[in-house]
């Protein structure tokens, strides 16, 4: 593949509005761009959890999601092209059950919180689940594919349970919310 982005600033989004993969362009405040973003600040925030110690195999696994996020974000650039397939999904349903098996079931409810690892985890799992929002919101405008939407939800559950994985990791556990703590 040849160079593609030689020039950043093309002064053409100045009046509002974004070229799309497939030539034409939308407002930056449609549904279709706010999706494309939020599944961008998914990705980029994935990479700062990268940053953290975390195992090897996990590590890989999340740099596979990533590189399934950038497709996604191109799938959601070009309206009708399919890029994120059942297999995808599925791909994170296993490893959704083997990490979940792993894991202690939980008899509270968890805190966001933790780990540094664990805690930027949550925060993806958060920017995940708008990412989501934004998906179905721009589903109810356009005609999309059904994978985007639910490769996003299955990701937003592995990232809770990859948070409890990343807390066990740095020697920790779960912090538990305390329904019966003082309020006031």
């Amino acid at each position: 593949m040849g160079k593609r982005l030689s020039k950043i600033a093309t002064r053409t989004g100045d009046n509002g509005s974004t070229g799309l993969g497939d030539g034409s362009r939308t407002s930056k405040d449609s549904a279709r761009v706010h999706a494309m973003g939020d599944i961008d600040e998914l990705n980029s925030n994935l990479g700062v959890l990268l940053c953290e110690a975390m195992p090897d195999a996990l590590r890989e696994e999340l740099v596979a999601i990533q590189h399934d996020l950038f497709d996604l974000g191109g799938e959601l650039c070009i309206p009708g092209y399919q890029l994120i397939k059942e297999e995808h999904v599925l791909r994170l349903d296993d490893l959704l059950a083997n990490y979940n098996a792993e894991l202690p079931a939980l008899a509270e409810f968890i805190l966001p919180a933790g780990s540094r690892a664990a805690s930027l985890a949550h925060v993806c799992r958060t920017v995940c689940r708008r990412a989501e929002r934004s998906i179905v919101a721009l589903a109810a405008k356009e005609t999309i594919h059904e994978h985007p939407r639910q490769y996003v939800n299955r990701l937003s559950d592995l990232l809770f349970v990859l948070s409890r994985v990343l807390n066990r990791f740095a020697g920790g556990d779960d912090v538990l919310w305390r329904h019966d703590r003082a309020r006031g």
